[in-house]
């Protein structure tokens, strides 16, 4: 067996890009789970970088996911360009970023969150709670697509 350098499970942040909210998750190779974090504000002074500092500070994540939102056929969505440009004044955290995609994340966290208030498990969830299971549901598929990686 060739010798290949042994890597260490990380921990990862994944981000949700909106308008308004950008969902928060925290990710680990080594469960291969994620847990949403919360959201830092956005709007038309940028997102809270502040915020995202503290978050990147509490985790010390060795990358950071941000969901890559595209049309069905793979083509670019109206925000990718916004998410393109947040993707490059990410790079002020000296983190290595990747994208993957995030098509109906949203979609699936409210499906997800409908169901777990139906069962009794939570009660009505706040707009910030849709858009960090969001980023959730990012983290887990980039931890699915890099178990891989894991061994």
């Amino acid at each position: 067996m060739p010798d290949t350098p042994e890597q260490r499970p990380e921990t990862i942040i994944a981000l949700d890009f909106g308008l308004r909210r950008i969902g928060v998750a925290v990710g680990q190779q080594v469960t291969n789970s994620a847990s949403a974090v919360g959201v830092v504000a956005n709007g038309n002074e940028g997102p809270d970088w502040q915020g995202l500092q503290r978050i990147i500070a509490e985790w010390q994540p060795a990358r950071i996911i941000v969901g890559m939102p595209t049309h069905a056929d793979g083509t670019q969505s109206d925000t990718s360009t916004a998410v393109e440009r947040f993707i490059g004044e990410l790079g002020r955290f000296g983190k290595p970023i990747e994208t993957t995609d995030e098509n109906y994340t949203s979609r699936e966290a409210g499906a997800l969150l409908k169901d777990q208030r139906a069962r009794g498990l939570r009660g009505r969830a706040r707009k910030g709670t849709l858009d960090s299971t969001a980023a959730k549901l990012i983290a887990e598929r980039w931890l699915a697509g890099n178990r891989q990686s894991n061994r």
